[in-house]
């Protein structure tokens, strides 16, 4: 199979591959469909369960229970260290 992608695509995935997270283009290109597949799969099987969370956010958020920016922030921040901290 030939992919014909525009240049500037062509330079994101040469520089993660530049920077050691694939091993060559193939693999981050294998990884992407992967990645869109899950991504597609998970939407299409939990669409109720989705549409469930985001109701219930929209209500606590005009209860005024959400998160401040900063809040929202570190709770991220917590998050990504979280997982980094895994994948270690």
């Amino acid at each position: 199979m030939t992919i014909h992608l525009k240049p500037e695509l062509e330079a994101l995935i040469q520089k993660d591959v530049d920077r050691g997270h694939y091993q060559s283009v193939d693999e981050f290109v294998e990884r992407a469909v992967q990645m869109l597949h899950e991504e597609e799969s998970l939407l299409a099987n939990d669409s109720q369960a989705i549409h469930e969370k985001i109701e219930r956010a929209f209500g606590q958020f005009e209860r005024g229970e959400g998160f401040t920016p900063e809040e929202s922030r570190a709770w991220l921040q917590d998050k990504k260290a979280a997982w980094l901290k895994q994948r270690a």
